[in-house]
């Protein structure tokens, strides 16, 4: 006889892996909590299957053995700063030293910060919502961003 408290719990697990299945997964990486938490939500109602570090160390084990497609860095983290993962990240094999990555940061000189390390975007904190969104969606689909700039 099954134990019925299990099947909620697997039944909740099987509609949220289905509401995401061939999402796009993004790896939002900041330390602070509070952006960690809203960049995850807003990212998961907007479609995307979402994975989180606290720290460059915590996103280079998220890195393997499947590849996010896209990876949002805060530059500025204990552990292991956004700039020396991206050192590390671009000494991975190709499927990961490719992964595109979008610069979050407070530092007034994000941008030439992310050119760097090799970003494709970059946005200053704080950021518009729509901002981000837009970047994010280009980043994962270039061809479709390109046709219709």
């Amino acid at each position: 006889m099954k134990n019925p408290s299990v099947a909620p719990r697997e039944t909740a697990l099987t509609l949220h892996n289905a509401q995401h299945a061939g999402a796009p997964v993004v790896l939002v990486v900041d330390d602070d909590p509070d952006i960690l938490e809203a960049l995850s939500e807003i990212l998961e109602a907007e479609g995307f299957e979402i994975r989180r570090a606290r720290n460059g160390k915590e996103a280079l084990e998220r890195l393997e053995p499947e590849p996010p497609n896209l990876i949002l860095l805060d530059l500025m983290m204990p552990v292991m700063d956004g700039w020396e993962f991206a050192q590390r990240m671009r000494q991975k094999p190709p499927e990961v030293a490719r992964i595109p990555l979008i610069v979050l940061s407070a530092d007034r000189n994000v941008g030439s910060k992310a050119s760097d390390i090799g970003a494709v975007g970059h946005l200053a904190k704080p950021f518009e919502l729509n901002d981000l969104l837009d970047m994010v969606r280009r980043s994962l689909n270039p061809a479709a961003a390109s046709t219709s700039a």
